[in-house]
């Protein structure tokens, strides 16, 4: 969604107010969780839809 929308990480990071090595842990699915808070933010810069930018993976 970033590339779709030509936003850098760092665009991203100022405009949703949280650090650039959360959003990378996020980016790389290395996280564990997050606050629904953070993925409305995330998809209100993006314009998109949670279901846009995440995926299930069964471990």
């Amino acid at each position: 969604m970033l590339a779709r929308r030509k936003m850098s990480l760092t665009e991203l990071s100022e405009r949703v107010g949280i650090t650039m090595s959360n959003l990378s842990i996020l980016k790389t699915g290395k996280a564990k969780a997050v606050r629904l808070e953070t993925l409305e933010a995330i998809c209100k810069a993006l314009d998109c839809q949670p279901g846009d930018i995440l995926e299930f993976r069964a471990d």
